[in-house]
């Protein structure tokens, strides 16, 4: 049962992509095959297929007509999915935006910028800007909206569990000017100090890390293998298998033991923060 405050595990009544991914399992079922076997002929892991039917994936339209080949649906998996795979995110991202809103943990790594779950409306507003500098404000608005949306998953006192370690870049890029960073940080070091959020930083002085290349997500659920995200530059990819999502957690867990212990990193959070507002009255 979904907690009160924010999204949770779908709900078959009301969640599309639940109501088929039930309808999946029952087909797989009534066909005698196995998450690993239906996988085989299609020629993806046994965990895919289980992602699918736990809603933490979407099926994509190739393989939603496989399906109703293989598992004799009479086209209901073409007819239900497209519906069900629009989304209000970038195609890179989709599927982890969805995957996110349904993980029982995130732990994230972010080089460069304050993850989207920890964002304020200035401050999202100035990267989607930076990224889309011509785009009218209208399309903007939207996508901050987006952002934000995203962000009331943290309204949940408890759920997702959410660990995140910050390149010290984070903290130094100034984005949109003093006052919006100032607020920035301000918000993620109240999100730590009411235990809702646990933050490190990961200092300039670690020297060479693990995660150099960009971005790194791992989101673990309730009923469903693990997955990992890795974000770049207008880019991102979603892995399920098995030893490559171990591999990612490997390396988190690395970037974690090398970055600032939680109090250290809210103390400098917050130093860092108090610099950036002094500069603002100054300006």
């Amino acid at each position: 049962m979904a907690a009160a405050g924010g999204p949770r595990k779908p709900d078959p009544s009301t969640s599309p992509r639940a109501i088929i991914g039930a309808e999946l399992r029952h087909a797989r079922e009534r066909k005698g095959l196995s998450q690993e076997a239906l996988g085989e002929l299609l020629f993806v892991s046994g965990s895919y297929i289980g992602q699918m039917e736990a809603g933490t994936r979407r099926i994509p339209q190739d393989i939603a007509s496989q399906l109703d080949e293989l598992l004799d649906t009479g086209g209901f998996f073409k007819r239900n999915c497209k519906a069900a795979n629009k989304s209000k995110y970038p195609d890179h991202f989709a599927e982890a935006a969805e995957a996110e809103a349904v993980a029982e943990a995130i732990k994230e790594f972010a080089p460069l910028i304050i993850p989207g779950l920890m964002q304020t409306e200035a401050y999202a507003r100035e990267v989607f800007r930076a990224y889309q500098p011509t785009a009218p404000e209208e399309a903007i608005d939207e996508l901050v909206a987006a952002r934000l949306e995203r962000g009331r998953l943290l309204d949940d006192p408890t759920k997702p569990l959410l660990w995140v370690v910050l390149g010290e870049a984070v903290l130094r890029q100034e984005v949109g000017g003093p006052a919006v960073m100032a607020e920035a940080l301000r918000h993620v070091a109240a999100l730590a100090r009411r235990r809702r959020v646990i933050v490190q930083v990961l200092p300039f002085g670690a020297g060479a890390y693990g995660a150099m290349g960009g971005g790194l997500k791992v989101m673990t659920f309730e009923d469903a293998p693990p997955l990992a995200y890795l974000e770049g530059h207008g880019t991102g990819r979603l892995d399920d298998d098995p030893a490559t999502v171990r591999r990612h957690m490997l390396t988190y867990d690395l970037l974690g033991a090398s970055a600032l212990s939680p109090r250290e990193s809210l103390a400098l959070i917050e130093s860092v923060a108090k610099d950036y507002a002094h500069e603002d009255r100054q300006l």
